[in-house]
C-alpha cells in the first residue's frame, strides 16, 4: 500500500525522498531499456507525434486521412485491378456506378480540397472488363484441357479387393 504524505511535507520532496528509498531497494535496477535513452526524446518536437505513433502502431491505411477528391482519383487510376477481381458483369457495372455517384457527390461538394476528377466511362470500362474477362475465361479453359484427366474412382468394392 503506498504511503501518505505527511502533513507540513512538500509534495515534491515526499515523491523524491520515495523514489530514493525505491532506489535504495533496488527496484529500478534491470528494468528494459536501461541506460538507453528515451524514445522519441532526441527527435526534434513535432506537433503530431501522437497521431504518427497512433497510425503506426494501429497499421491504419494512410490513404483513409486523405481528402476524398483525393481517395476517389487514387481508386480511378486503380480501377483496372479492382475490375479484374470482379466475376459478373453486373457486379463490374455495380461498382462503376457506384464509383461515379461517389464521384459526382464529390464534384457537387464545394468544400476541401478542390481535385479534378471526373466520372468513369461505364460502358468502355465494361468493354474492357468483357476483354479481360474473355482472356481469363480462355486461359482456364487452355489450363483444363492441358491438364490430364482425373483417374476414375474406384468403387469400395475395387479398394477393398486390391
Amino acid at each position: 500500500m503506498t504511503q501518505r504524505k505527511p502533513p507540513g511535507m512538500k509534495t515534491e520532496d515526499w515523491v523524491e525522498a520515495q523514489i530514493k528509498q525505491a532506489q535504495a531497494r533496488g527496484e529500478f535496477d534491470d528494468l528494459p531499456g536501461e541506460g538507453k535513452p528515451l524514445a522519441k526524446l532526441a527527435d526534434p518536437h513535432d506537433p503530431d507525434w501522437w497521431v504518427k505513433d497512433f497510425i503506426r502502431r494501429e497499421k491504419i491505411e494512410t490513404d483513409a486521412l486523405l481528402p476524398p477528391s483525393v481517395q476517389l482519383r487514387k481508386e480511378k487510376q486503380a480501377l483496372q485491378d479492382k475490375l479484374s477481381v470482379l466475376r459478373t458483369e453486373a457486379e463490374a457495372r455495380d461498382y462503376l456506378q457506384d464509383l461515379n455517384r461517389r464521384i459526382l457527390i464529390q464534384i457537387r461538394d464545394a468544400t476541401g480540397v478542390v481535385v479534378p476528377v471526373g466520372p468513369v466511362d461505364e460502358e468502355e470500362m465494361l468493354a474492357e472488363w468483357r476483354k479481360a474477362h474473355e482472356a481469363r475465361q480462355a486461359a482456364r479453359a487452355r489450363l483444363r484441357e492441358s491438364e490430364p484427366p482425373p483417374a476414375p474412382k474406384r468403387s469400395i468394392w475395387q479398394r477393398l479387393f486390391s
